[in-house]
């Protein structure tokens, strides 16, 4: 089901750890999806902050095809989808 949400092209993405725990805090992030296979020491922020704030958190189970699903040629370990 994430993935597909991803895919979809009129919803806006933020890609990568950093830039989704800002938009977490900035009240920017509707969503937010994370590959299970990324490290945890690299998503628990990420986890824990959507918690906190009450954002709806998915899980996939790649970081490659993650990336490709939103364009890029690396895998995400996190992403998140705008308000």
């Amino acid at each position: 089901m994430s993935y597909e949400k991803v895919a979809q092209v009129n919803i806006e993405k933020i890609i990568g750890t950093k830039q989704v725990l800002k938009a977490i805090k900035n009240g920017a992030a509707k969503e937010v999806i994370i590959a299970s296979d990324a490290e945890l020491h690299v998503t628990s922020k990420v986890s824990q902050a959507a918690k906190d704030h009450n954002i709806p958190l998915s899980y996939v189970d790649s970081m490659k095809k993650l990336g490709r699903t939103c364009g890029i040629d690396v895998g995400a370990a996190t992403v998140a989808i705008k308000q």
